[in-house]
C-alpha cells in the first residue's frame, strides 16, 4: 500500500534529534515560551527573509492575530471586508469571521486553484481593506498581480501561507515575505510540520509583530503586566524544538516534492485526468499534488483497489458549510466544480521512485 502521506516516515528521519532535543527540554524544564521559541523564531524569520516571526497556537490563530492586531493598531475595524478565494480551507474564512470581520468569496481559477484576479474589482466596496491570497497546494497566489491591485486600492496584503513553506518567486522572495504580514500553520501533514500543531506569522511591521506577541501571551508586556485584552496562543516550546530539527530539510524536501510532480506531469497520460499546471520554477513546493476527475467516487475506489492511497482536499466548498450558511445562497459554478472533482494523490519526499512508478502507471491505467 502506498499511503497517502507516510508521516511516520518523514519523521523517523529526525528521531534521534527529536529524543536529543527532548531530553534537553526535560533538563532545562522551561516550557512556556523559552529558548526553543525564541530560536525558531528567529531562524524562520531569516528563512521567509522577515524582519519579524511570532510563533503562536496554530495557523488559523496566525491570521486571526495578524487582524486582531491591525484592529488594535487602527487599520481596520469591525465590519471592514476581506477579499478572498471561495474555494479556500475553510480557517481562512473563519480567521477573518472570528475578528468581526466580513469575508468576500471571489470565484475560483481553474489554472491555480486560487481566486480568479480578474474579478476582485467586481467584489471592491467602501468597506474593503484587506485581499487574502491563499498559496493553496503548495502553489504561489499571483502575487504580483494581487499587491498591485492593493496599491492601487489602498489595501493590506495578508498571506494565508499555511500551505507555502519554502515556496518563492521568481525573484527569489520566499511565502510569508510577499506581503505586509503572512499566516503559517505547522500541523504534522504540512511541508514543514511539527509534531502537534503549530503556527507563526510573519512580518516586516515591528509594530504589527510587538503587538501580536502580546495578544498571543494574553496581551501581555511582561509577566503580570497585560496592556491588552489578548488571547492564549502560544507557539509550544517542544515543538519550536521539532520544527528546529526539520527546517534545515525544508528546502530539500521540496525539492523532492517537485521532482515527483514532474514525474506525474510528464508520465501520467490519461484524457480522464485533469492534471495541474506547473512552470517548472520553484514557485511550488507541492504541499499537494491535486488532479480532477469527473467520477470521483469511481476513481478513488479504483485508487483503492490498486493499493495507492488518496484524500479530497475538499470535498465541501466553504460557501456550502453548515458553518456558513449565511454564504450558501452564493453561487461559484467553477469553485463547486473544483470541490465535486478534486483528488489529492501521494507525494510526499520520502516516497521511492518505485512509489512514483507505480502511481503512474495505475493512473495511466485508469
Amino acid at each position: 500500500m502506498i499511503q497517502f502521506l507516510d508521516l511516520h516516515k518523514i519523521n523517523q528521519r529526525f528521531e534521534d534529534k527529536f529524543k536529543s532535543v527532548f531530553e534537553d527540554f526535560l533538563d532545562v524544564g522551561y516550557y512556556i515560551l523559552g529558548n526553543q521559541v525564541t530560536a525558531f523564531e528567529g531562524r524562520f524569520a531569516d528563512y521567509c527573509g522577515t524582519k519579524h516571526c511570532v510563533g503562536v497556537g496554530n495557523g488559523l490563530d496566525a491570521l486571526r492575530l495578524i487582524l486582531e492586531g491591525y484592529k488594535l493598531m487602527g487599520k481596520v475595524k469591525a465590519g471592514d471586508e476581506v477579499l478572498v478565494a471561495s474555494n479556500t480551507y475553510i480557517a481562512t474564512i473563519l480567521g477573518i469571521k472570528q475578528v468581526g470581520m466580513i469575508p468576500v468569496l471571489v470565484e475560483a481559477d481553474t489554472s491555480n486553484y486560487n481566486f480568479k484576479t480578474e474579478d476582485l474589482t467586481n467584489h471592491l466596496s467602501e468597506k474593503t481593506v484587506a485581499i487574502m491570497p491563499v498559496h493553496l497546494y503548495g502553489e504561489l497566489a499571483p502575487m504580483e498581480v494581487i499587491n498591485e491591485f492593493a496599491r492601487e486600492h489602498g489595501l493590506l496584503v495578508i498571506e494565508d501561507a499555511a500551505q507555502g513553506h519554502g515556496a518563492m518567486n521568481s525573484e527569489g522572495i520566499m511565502a510569508g515575505n510577499l506581503g505586509d504580514a503572512a499566516g503559517f500553520s505547522f500541523y504534522p501533514t504540512k511541508n514543514l510540520g511539527a509534531l502537534g500543531d503549530g503556527g507563526a506569522v510573519t512580518t516586516n511591521d515591528a509594530k504589527l509583530a510587538e503587538v501580536i506577541r502580546k495578544l498571543r501571551n494574553y496581551g501581555a508586556s511582561s509577566k503580570y503586566v497585560n496592556d491588552l485584552k489578548g488571547f492564549n496562543s502560544r507557539l509550544d516550546e517542544l515543538q519550536a524544538a521539532f520544527l528546529l530539527c526539520k527546517l534545515p530539510l525544508l528546502d530539500q524536501d521540496n525539492e523532492r516534492r517537485r521532482e515527483i510532480a514532474l514525474k506525474y506531469l510528464e508520465g501520467i497520460q490519461n484524457e480522464k485526468i485533469t492534471m495541474p499546471s506547473y512552470s517548472g520554477k520553484k514557485d511550488h513546493i507541492f504541499h499537494l499534488f491535486v488532479v480532477r476527475v469527473s467520477d470521483r467516487v469511481g476513481f478513488m475506489e479504483y485508487l483503492k483497489s490498486n493499493s495507492i492511497g488518496c484524500l479530497i482536499h475538499y470535498p465541501i466548498a466553504p460557501h456550502r458549510q453548515g458553518a456558513l450558511k449565511e454564504y450558501s445562497h452564493l453561487k461559484f459554478p467553477v469553485c463547486e466544480h473544483i470541490h465535486e472533482e478534486a483528488v489529492s494523490i501521494p507525494i510526499s519526499p520520502v516516497m521511492s521512485d518505485g512509489e512514483v512508478d507505480k502511481v503512474v502507471q495505475v493512473l495511466n491505467n485508469y
